[in-house]
């Protein structure tokens, strides 16, 4: 652990091309396109599943379970390998961890809509899209939230991995210092992850709070 301190306390590690600020905005670049990807596909197929019958939602559903198994590096090196590489090679995978989180809770926050509000929504004349706008997404914001901050610590977590394909990142550090047994690098890597992940988890519950309905906040 003292190697750790060390390391990150040199000031030599804090500029330059391979400093840690330019490895952090490396690691939350890739992070924060991985989680717009992903809440582009999870929210609007969320929301259809949550509007159709049972058989597709059982089946959507089934199949992001399935990918939240999908071992995250065993499927980087795969595509790869398989493909020209770059960033994509990393992107897929990861990709593939966010979006469950972030499609299964916005089902669920669409469906604990209560079917009463639903009607008075209908009664008052709202079209399908104004109830789906106006009444079910500011419900189901608090799930919807929580989804997206899952998937966004997940993936500052494990972007670590994109590293095994030299695509920068905090994981470089990692997988450098583990090859060159430098251990200080190691640790020091793997706290800087953890430091990120957690202030992510922080923003995520802070703009999940204001995002959220105010008579929602004052219930919760």
């Amino acid at each position: 652990m003292n190697e750790g301190w060390t390391w990150l306390t040199d000031g030599d590690n804090w500029h330059g091309p391979d400093g840690i600020p330019t490895r952090v905005a490396e690691h939350l670049g890739y992070s924060l396109l991985i989680l717009l990807i992903a809440v582009a596909i999870g929210v609007p197929l969320g929301l259809l599943i949550a509007r159709t019958g049972n058989p597709l939602a059982f089946t959507v559903i089934s199949v992001a379970n399935a990918f939240r198994a999908l071992p995250t590096l065993g499927l980087l090196v795969l595509i790869y390998l398989l493909t020209t590489g770059g960033d994509s090679a990393a992107l897929i995978p990861l990709i593939a961890l966010a979006v469950p989180p972030i499609l299964l809770n916005t089902y669920e926050g669409i469906r604990q809509v209560e079917p009463q509000i639903r009607d008075a929504a209908s009664g008052m004349g709202m079209t399908g899209l104004q109830i789906l706008l106006r009444v079910e997404l500011p419900i189901a914001v608090p799930l919807l939230m929580l989804g997206v901050r899952t998937a966004a610590v997940q993936v500052v977590a494990t972007a670590t991995v994109a590293a095994y394909i030299n695509l920068g990142g905090l994981g470089g550090y990692i997988m450098d210092g583990v090859l060159l047994q430098e251990y200080g690098t190691v640790v020091g890597g793997s706290v800087l992850v953890v430091i990120l992940a957690i202030a992510v988890q922080l923003s995520f519950t802070l703009l999940g709070r204001v995002l959220t309905p105010k008579g929602l906040r004052q219930k919760s």
